[in-house]
């Protein structure tokens, strides 16, 4: 077979199969060259895809996709699994609005089970798919990929102790990427994997079992020794007993790019009558040089340049940048300051600060449960938490903010990162939701910075005030062209009036203060009107002073907020203007009722008319047709 030609006949699993392993290894290699290619063009989950290439062939050479369920954990590993399943023509779309999801999708492939983005829910979906299947007397096979960052969260280990209890057929696969295997471990690993799962050593062990126990105990000294000797020779043979002990069989380490050996031990599993977990090991990155050598920074990456896995650097600082620099000058003036987050030590800015304060800091892997309880014990303890997460994986821990922090209005400093439409990522990834699920909870103060410089000023006054507060700013760079790290006072509670006019107030949160002004500037070129124009800087508590003074001489109000509307800061402003029994007309801009697809920020707030041009171009129909002039 033609070399270049391999992917291009393989039109789904079924093409697989008869592949001979030459062609295996080739067509290894071409896929990892598609992923690379289009990633460079479009961004994306780049390192641990390369790492599950041979994973996602052996997987779809063995099981019958979409009849066998194969489950990707966070599915961000997921695009060989893609490519396999008939999407290599339209994956040049990547991450494109209507193009192929970076995450599985069910609405895009009947062989996506079900639509991820989230860590460390595949255990569960796996065992619900087990006793469905149970239930209803069907026959298919349940495999669940997870990695080894999934099995941090608490989610994945309440799943598995169920999974156990109940004995489902289940296989878990395990890939694992954060260590490698040595030689002597490799080959031991091989031998007890086949002889673990073949059903004659299965037999075997039980009948081995029976004689142990029927051995007549002469004293407690002599049933020790046989307990311990069991321990140890379990804790000799299985690297991983913890599995064991929850009643799932362990099997390995195997070699994650060895197709043989993966095709070998997931056929046994398939064959055993319980939940099987099979230990794979993976290179991270593989067949990248740069990717492999700096995982983290392709673990999820803009477009880039292959030959040299650089990407376009802006000289503006990002607001996750300033975030970081912001947060490691306060703690060097202030040692009770302490960092938390959820495996994204370089995604929310604190790999600087991880270094300069080791003890300091605390990245309690994918558990956002934990990194708010962590918190508020900290704050018990007089230290002064900053817990920085991005704002869709916070929505996880809305009972510990609610339970934990406000209800005790504990001192902590959520830092919300990626708030608003994050964009190629997608719905599970947008922060659609952060100021409606905060904004009820009693003691939460929350503000959203316009720019840069002022997300620097908002974390200096967060420290001062002895209670919760959640800042909130979006992914990338802001308006601001440099930031200097002089923080500036902001009056508590206080929003900022940029331009004071009359009849029509725009009034913007957060980054969207900039569409307002652009929307402004239109109308008063186009109808001789000077809008006023307020930045809120405080979405809790409303800054009702001000709006009560510019409710005087303003009869049209425009809110614009990058969240959803119910329950966002529109909505509290219409509560108050109906509170005040003011005749006003209010025109709210901000996410609708539904879940925001993948695609570039702007072109998506274009789509849902959330931009300078639509917002004044509404505002100038209602004056053609009002008596405001």
């Amino acid at each position: 077979m033609d070399r270049s030609r391999i992917l291009d006949k393989i039109s789904g699993p079924a093409d697989l199969k008869n592949l001979s392993r030459e062609e295996l290894h080739l067509l290894s290699q071409e896929i990892r060259q598609r992923i690379i290619e289009v990633t460079a063009r479009r961004g994306g989950h780049l390192a641990s895809s390369l790492g599950a290439v041979e994973l996602a062939i052996a997987l779809h050479r063995v099981f019958d996709s979409p009849r066998d369920k194969i489950i990707w954990d966070v599915s961000h590993q997921a695009y060989a699994h893609k490519i396999i399943t008939g999407r290599n023509k339209s994956f040049d779309s990547l991450r494109t609005r209507d193009g192929i999801c970076g995450f599985t999708r069910r609405s895009e492939s009947e062989h996506d089970v079900v639509d991820a983005g989230h860590a460390s829910t595949s255990i569960s979906y796996a065992l619900a798919f087990a006793l469905a299947r149970e239930y209803l007397s069907q026959d298919f096979q349940v495999v669940a990929v997870v990695g080894d960052g999934a099995l941090t969260g608490g989610l994945a280990y309440e799943a598995l102790n169920q999974m156990g209890q109940m004995g489902a057929h289940v296989i878990l696969v395990l890939n694992d990427n954060g260590m490698s295997i040595s030689k002597n471990v490799g080959a031991l690993s091989v031998h007890l994997s086949q002889l673990r799962l073949n059903p004659a050593y299965v037999h075997l062990k039980k009948d081995i079992k029976s004689i142990i126990e029927g051995f007549p105990m002469v004293g407690d000294r002599t049933s020790q020794l046989i307990h311990n000797l069991k321990e140890r020779v379990k804790n000799f043979l299985i690297p991983e007993f913890i599995f064991e002990e929850l009643g799932i069989k362990y099997v390995g380490p195997i070699d994650g790019h060895n197709i043989d050996a993966l095709e070998n031990d997931l056929q046994l599993a398939k064959g055993y009558d319980g939940p099987v977990l099979l230990h794979v090991v993976t290179t991270k990155g593989k067949g990248y040089q740069h990717a492999e050598v700096r995982p983290e920074t392709f673990h999820g990456t803009p477009p880039f340049a292959i030959t040299t896995g650089k990407t376009n650097q802006k000289k503006t600082p990002t607001f996750t940048e300033v975030f970081g620099r912001t947060i490691s000058n306060i703690a060097k003036r202030d040692r009770r300051v302490v960092a938390i987050t959820a495996a994204m030590s370089l995604g929310t800015g604190l790999n600087d600060f991880s270094k300069e304060f080791p003890h300091r800091f605390f990245d309690v892997g994918i558990a956002e449960q934990h990194a708010v309880t962590l918190a508020a014990g900290l704050a018990l303890n007089g230290l002064r938490p900053v817990v920085c997460i991005y704002s869709t994986f916070l929505q996880r821990a809305y009972d510990q903010i609610v339970q934990e922090v406000c209800l005790q209005n504990l001192p902590i400093i959520f830092a919300i990162d990626r708030a608003g439409l994050v964009g190629e990522d997608g719905p599970t990834h947008h922060g659609s939701f952060d100021l409606s699920y905060l904004r009820p909870i009693p003691n939460m103060t929350i503000m959203a910075p316009r720019n840069q410089e002022e997300l620097r000023d908002m974390l200096w006054y967060a420290l001062e005030l002895n209670s919760p507060v959640a800042i909130r700013y979006p992914r990338g760079a802001g308006s601001s062209q440099w930031v200097d790290d002089l923080p500036r006072k902001i009056p508590p509670g206080k929003s900022q009036i940029i331009e004071e006019g009359s009849k029509l107030c725009l009034i913007g949160v957060g980054p969207m203060v900039e569409y307002a002004i652009q929307a402004g500037k239109i109308i008063k070129e186009r109808a001789g009107i000077v809008p006023t124009v307020v930045n809120a800087r405080f979405v809790k508590p409303l800054d009702r002073e001000t709006l009560m003074i510019l409710s005087r001489n303003h009869d049209i109000w425009v809110t614009i907020e990058d969240n959803a509307l119910m329950g966002g800061f529109g909505e509290e402003v219409g509560n108050f203007l109906l509170e005040q029994g003011l005749c006003c007309k209010l025109i709210k801009y901000g996410l609708p009722d539904s879940f925001i697809e993948q695609g570039k920020i702007k072109e998506l707030h274009s789509e849902l008319g959330i931009n300078s041009e639509n917002i004044s171009a509404s505002v100038l129909r209602l004056l053609s047709t009002s008596h405001i002039a």
